[in-house]
């Protein structure tokens, strides 16, 4: 019986840690894009131990930005913020297997997230949106 009790007992301290570490990320696919339609990616968004906003973003088949109408010469990632502030928050360096990645930290809590085509990386407004996120 004791053996049972350390077992049960076991279990549910399992079952706690691995919903309590699960719900600390919440995982936001990217909507189906009319400009890249194959291009499939999810957002992760955290919080690190100093309350800032860990976002991580995923994308596969996605397509040179040369290659689209209008064509651009590089993705830049923005997020819309609660305070309804758009900011970039970086740059995303293609992979040769039409994969990218992007990890970065915001003080301001997302809102929603977007990909844009641009000309010139420091460009201060969006121009082509090429994927965006439902709400976070």
């Amino acid at each position: 019986m004791n053996r049972f009790i350390k077992n049960y007992i076991l279990t549910i301290a399992l079952a706690t840690v691995i919903l309590s570490l699960s719900s600390c990320a919440t995982k936001v696919p990217f909507l189906t894009s009319s400009v890249v339609p194959a291009a499939r990616g999810i957002v992760k968004l955290s919080t690190d131990k100093n309350n800032n906003y860990v976002i991580t973003l995923e994308v596969s088949n996605l397509a040179e930005p040369n290659r689209l109408q209008p064509p651009g010469n590089t993705y830049m990632v923005r997020l819309v913020t609660d305070d309804n502030y758009t900011r970039n928050i970086g740059q995303i360096e293609e992979t040769k297997k039409l994969k990218a990645s992007l990890e970065t930290v915001s003080s301001s809590k997302p809102i929603k997230v977007f990909i844009t085509t641009e000309d010139d990386p420091s460009t201060q407004y969006p121009s082509t949106v090429v994927l965006t996120t439902g709400n976070l």
